[in-house]
């Protein structure tokens, strides 16, 4: 049976079905950035943090970029990407490209509630 919504209602609506989405595409993502991370001592990983509301994730750690994307590499590394994980570069970037049929899904399903 199809859901009825007055047609005044239509926009709150969709405004909250993609704030749900959003929010719940923000932690997906977080866990699986998380689960892809490096650990050394933790502090990368516990460095992580997101605010799903407005949909952000951020990592404020100093040598997260050189870890995450490969780039802005110190000095020490003489200009080789390295990790303890065989970390791909990006990895965050590929992450949100897999969730883009995830959020597609979920999105059906919160439509469907």
């Amino acid at each position: 049976m199809a859901r009825e919504i007055p047609l005044d209602q239509i926009g709150d609506y969709y405004r909250e079905s993609l704030r749900i989405l959003v929010a719940a595409t923000t932690l997906e993502a977080e866990g699986r950035i998380k689960s892809k991370t490096p650990v050394d001592k933790g502090r990368l990983i516990n460095g992580w943090q997101s605010d799903p509301q407005k949909g952000e994730i951020i990592n404020n750690v100093e040598y997260a970029e050189p870890v995450v994307y490969g780039t802005n590499l110190p000095p020490s590394w003489k200009g080789e990407y390295r990790t303890r994980k065989n970390t791909v570069p990006g990895f965050p970037d590929l992450i949100a490209k897999e969730l883009e049929s995830w959020a597609q899904r979920e999105f059906n399903k919160i439509l469907k509630r």
